[in-house]
C-alpha cells in the first residue's frame, strides 16, 4: 500500500471532517458566543475530549497498537483475536467506572478542574449538568479508539478517518434541532455529544467482524499480552498527550481570567486542529503500524526510512502552515466565526491565543511524528521523562508570560506551543544519538528550499491580506472571498516555488510495511 495516497486519503476525510467541525462551531459561536453557556460547554466537553485523547488515543493506542502488531506479524490470527478480547474486555469495565465517577463527582470535577466558576453558581451548575451527560462520550469513544488501532494495523485507514465526519454532523444536527427543545438550549449539544458517541462506535463495527476481529466479551486475568499493554499504559499518558496535560491546566487558570477567555483558547485550539488533524494526526496514523511492523521484524533500515520520509513531510507543510496561521489570524477568526453573538472583540482576543499557537505549530506536529517511533519499539520509559520535563517547562512558561508579561491566555497558547518544540527537539535528540534515525542525504538543501518558498508566501500574504481592521468591519460573503482568494494565492506561491525548486510528488511516495 502507497503510504502517500494512503496520506491522502485520510487526510481528505480529514479535511471533511473538520469542514464540517468549523461549520458546527460557526453555528455554535453565532448561537451563544463566547458568553456564560459556551464557556460551559467548552469545559463540560473538553474534559471528556482530554480524557479520550490521553487515554484512548494517547495512552492506549500507542501502548495497544506496538504489541497489536507484534501478535498480527508473530502469533497468528487467533492468538491476536483473544488479546483482543481480553484487551477490550478489561478496558470496557475500567471505562465504566471511569463514566461512572464522571457522572457522580461531577460536581467535584467542576471545582478542581475549574475553581473559577464557583463565583458564577449558575455557571457552576450549567457546567455540572453537562459534564454528566457527556461523561459516557469517555466510554463510547475510547472503545472508538480501540477499534481504530485495529483497523489501521489492518491498513483500513478509511474507516476511522469517517468516524469524526459522523461526530460532527450528529454535533451540527444538535446545534440546529435539539436545543430548540430546552430551557437551557445549550442542554442539546450535550445530548447530541452522547449520540456522537454511540453512531462512531456502531458505524466501526461492521468493519471489525469482516476482518475477524470483533471483540467478543470474556475476560482472563493470566493473559500476558493484556498485561503488557496495561503496563505500558500508564507510563504513555504521560508521553505523546503531554499537551492535553497542559491544556487542562490551563483551563484551571483560565477560568480565573474575564469571562470568554475559555472560548477564547478554544477557538484558537480548534482552527490549530485544522493542520494538526489534517497532517499530525494522519501521519502518526500511518506510521506507528508500520514502524511497529519494522520492530517486530526487525528492519531498521527501513525504521529510518519511514521517520525521514515522515519528517520531510512535515517541514514540507508545517512550516508554511504556521507561518500562514499567524499572518492570517484575524482573516481566519473573522470569517469563520464573526457573527451573531461572536463579535470582533471576540475575534481579536482569540487572534492572539491563536498567534501564539502558531509559533508552536511545527513542534505539535513533530511530537506526532517523533513520539509514535519509540512507542513502536515499545520504549515508553523515554517519551515518559521528556513529557514531565516538558509539563515543567510549560509551567515556567506560563508564569514567565502570565504573572511576569501580563500576557493572559495568550500566554496560555504561546506556552504550550514553545512547550511542544521542546519536546519534539529532545525526541528528535534522542532518536538520533542512539541511532535510531539516521537522516536520509539532502536535507540542508531540502530545508533551505522549503524555507525559501515559505518566506515567498508569507511576504505575498503579507502583502495581500490589507489591515486587520478591515477584515473586521466587513460583511460575511466578502471575507469569505478574499480568505479564499488569499488561500488560492498562498498556496499556489508556495506549491509553485517548490516545483520550480525541483519538488515532485513521486519524491514523497513511499510503501507499507507488510
Amino acid at each position: 500500500m502507497n503510504l502517500l495516497k494512503s496520506l491522502a486519503t485520510i487526510s481528505g476525510l480529514t479535511l471533511v471532517s473538520r469542514i464540517l467541525a468549523f461549520a458546527r462551531d460557526v453555528i455554535i459561536a453565532g448561537l451563544f458566543g463566547a458568553g456564560i453557556a459556551n464557556d460551559a460547554y467548552v469545559l463540560a466537553t473538553r474534559l471528556p475530549n482530554l480524557l479520550r485523547r490521553m487515554f484512548a488515543e494517547g495512552a492506549f493506542s500507542q501502548a495497544f497498537v506496538p504489541i497489536f502488531g507484534e501478535y498480527k506479524q508473530r502469533r497468528g490470527h487467533d492468538e491476536t483475536k483473544l488479546l483482543v478480547d481480553h484487551v477490550v474486555t478489561m478496558l470496557a469495565l475500567v471505562l465504566f467506572v471511569v463514566t461512572l465517577i464522571g457522572i457522580i463527582a461531577a460536581p467535584l470535577i467542576i471545582y478542581l478542574t475549574a475553581p473559577g466558576f464557583i463565583k458564577d453558581p449558575a455557571k457552576f451548575d450549567l457546567t455540572v449538568q453537562m459534564l454528566r451527560i457527556t461523561s459516557p462520550y469517555i466510554f463510547f469513544i475510547s472503545l472508538v479508539a480501540v477499534a481504530a488501532g485495529i483497523l489501521n494495523t489492518y491498513n483500513k485507514f478509511w474507516v476511522p478517518a469517517v468516524a469524526p465526519i459522523l461526530l460532527n454532523l450528529c454535533l451540527i444536527g444538535g446545534a440546529l434541532w435539539l436545543t430548540p427543545y430546552f430551557d437551557q438550549p445549550i442542554m442539546g449539544l450535550a445530548w447530541a455529544w452522547f449520540l456522537a458517541g454511540a453512531v462512531q462506535l456502531a458505524f466501526q463495527i461492521p468493519f471489525l467482524k469482516k476482518i475477524g476481529m470483533l471483540p467478543t466479551l470474556r475476560l482472563n486475568f493470566k493473559d500476558a499480552g493484556m498485561w503488557r499493554v496495561i503496563k505500558q499504559m500508564g507510563p504513555a499518558l504521560f508521553g505523546v498527550s503531554i499537551s492535553q496535560i497542559s491544556l487542562i491546566i490551563n483551563t484551571i487558570v483560565a477560568s480565573f481570567f474575564v469571562v470568554g477567555s475559555v472560548s477564547w483558547l478554544y477557538y484558537a485550539d480548534r482552527l490549530m486542529e485544522f493542520p494538526s488533524g489534517l497532517l499530525g494526526a494522519a501521519l502518526g496514523t500511518i506510521l506507528l503500524p508500520s514502524l511497529s511492523k519494522c520492530f517486530a521484524s526487525g528492519n531498521t533500515v527501513e525504521y529510518s526510512k519511514l521517520l525521514d520520509w515522515g519528517l520531510r513531510l512535515t517541514m514540507m507543510l508545517a512550516l508554511p502552515a504556521a507561518l500562514a496561521l499567524g499572518l492570517l489570524a484575524v482573516p481566519l477568526l473573522s470569517t469563520f466565526f464573526q457573527r451573531g453573538a461572536f463579535n470582533a472583540h471576540d475575534v481579536v482576543m482569540t487572534s492572539y491565543a491563536l498567534i501564539g499557537y502558531s509559533v508552536g505549530l511545527l513542534g505539535i506536529l513533530l511530537v506526532k511524528i517523533l513520539a509514535p517511533a519509540f512507542y513502536a519499539k515499545q520504549d515508553i520509559k523515554t517519551p515518559v521523562k521528556i513529557g514531565i520535563v516538558t509539563l515543567m517547562v510549560t509551567q515556567l512558561l506560563n508564569l514567565l508570560f502570565v504573572k511576569g508579561m501580563d500576557l493572559d491566555h495568550a500566554g496560555l497558547a504561546l506556552s504550550i506551543g514553545l512547550g511542544a518544540c521542546f519536546n519534539s527537539g529532545i525526541l528528535f535528540y534522542l532518536l538520533r544519538t542512539r541511532g535510531i534515525y539516521q537522516a536520509e542525504a539532502g536535507w540542508l538543501m531540502f530545508l533551505l528550499k522549503i524555507i525559501f518558498a515559505t518566506v515567498l508566501m508569507g511576504l505575498t500574504l503579507w502583502l495581500s491580506m490589507g489591515s486587520e481592521q478591515s477584515w473586521l468591519v466587513s460583511n460575511g460573503w466578502s471575507r469569505v472571498t478574499r480568505l479564499s482568494g488569499l488561500v488560492a494565492i498562498g498556496v499556489a506561491v508556495y506549491f509553485v516555488t517548490l516545483a520550480v525548486l525541483g519538488f515532485r510528488s513521486k519524491d514523497f511516495a513511499k510503501r507499507s510495511v507488510n
